[in-house]
Formats: structure tokens, C-alpha cells, sequence
């Protein structure tokens, strides 16, 4: 049985203030932001940095856990839904606000699905499975085309935020591309 030590107060302090850089950073200057300058503005060194995140999937994985654990509690809440196919389209939207709040994060997670040993992959395998379940009850309930795959939807997903994000001026885009998409999906 292997036990993981608790961190030391100082360093997660430091993993702490990395977190809330990161965060800050990614959302103001996208994905691609400096590693480096994301290390300056928590106050310690890069080597600091990669010690906590060994690269930068580990970093977006660890900022991004809130917002997927909200996820995927949304998509409890939505399980049980008396209008499946609604329930499934609700969950893609948050999906696509996510994915919307970050430049560049809908890039990484388009990526993720192909790399498994990527930590992004942390965020995306559990969010997959959670829209396998509404995807599998809006089929069963008629609502959506049997050869339709939650790999596809994602990647939809992901490549309408992705739209989205190019082009500011349009706030709908978003909304109006997923919900053409989701016409297409029905029988």
C-alpha cells in the first residue's frame, strides 16, 4: 500500500498561488501563456513550477478541475431528465462555455482524446463517459441517431468553441452552431 505524503505548508503555498497564476494567465493571455511568467507571478522559479506540474497539460488539467468536477456534476443532475435529448444539449452547452472561457483550451481538449497518456486526458475520459450516459438515453429515447458517438459530439463540441473563439464580435455563434449541430443528430 503506498501513502502519499501531505505537502509541506510551503510548498502548497506555492502550489496554491501557482493555481491562482495559472488561472488568471490562461484566461487573460489563453493556453499558451509563458510558463515561465506564470512561475514569476506566483513568486517562485520554473523549476519550482514543473516540480508541481511536470508540463503544461498537468497545469490546465489542475486549473481545470474545478470546472470539471462542476461538469460532471451537472451532468448527474441531468441524468434523470424527463426530455433526454434537452438534458444532453444542456450538458454540451456548459461544455462549450467551458471550453469558450479559455483561448486555446478548446485546441488542448480536441488533442487530449488522441494522446491518453496526456494529463489533459484526466479531463476529458471522465467527461466522456458522463456524456456517454445522457448521449445513450437521449438514443434510447429516440431523440438522437443510433450511430452517433459521444467522441464525435465532443470534438463538435470542442470545435465550436473553438469557431466561437475566433470571432468575439458574434457572442451567439456558439449557441447558434451547437444547436444547428444538434438538429443534425436527431432520427
Amino acid at each position: 500500500m503506498t501513502t502519499t505524503r501531505p505537502m509541506r505548508a510551503d510548498a502548497r503555498r506555492n502550489h496554491e498561488r501557482l493555481l491562482s497564476v495559472a488561472r488568471a494567465a490562461f484566461a487573460e493571455h489563453g493556453t499558451d501563456a509563458a510558463l515561465e511568467e506564470i512561475a514569476r507571478g506566483a513568486g517562485v522559479g520554473i523549476g519550482t513550477l514543473y516540480r508541481h506540474f511536470p508540463n503544461r497539460h498537468a497545469l490546465m488539467n489542475a486549473v481545470f478541475q474545478d470546472a470539471v468536477t462542476a461538469l460532471l456534476a451537472r451532468s448527474r443532475e441531468l441524468a434523470d431528465a424527463d426530455e433526454p435529448c434537452a438534458a444532453l444539449m444542456e450538458w454540451l452547452r456548459a461544455i462549450v462555455t467551458h471550453a469558450g472561457e479559455y483561448r486555446g483550451l478548446s485546441r488542448a481538449l480536441m488533442s487530449a482524446p488522441y494522446d491518453p497518456a496526456s494529463a489533459l486526458s484526466q479531463c476529458s475520459e471522465p467527461l466522456r463517459a458522463a456524456g456517454e450516459r445522457l448521449l445513450a438515453r437521449a438514443q434510447e429515447a429516440g431523440a438522437v441517431r443510433g450511430d452517433v458517438s459521444i467522441r464525435d459530439l465532443m470534438q463538435l463540441t470542442n470545435a465550436i468553441a473553438l469557431a466561437a473563439e475566433q470571432d468575439l464580435s458574434d457572442p451567439g455563434l456558439a449557441d447558434r452552431l451547437l444547436t444547428l449541430t444538434l438538429r443534425g443528430l436527431k432520427p
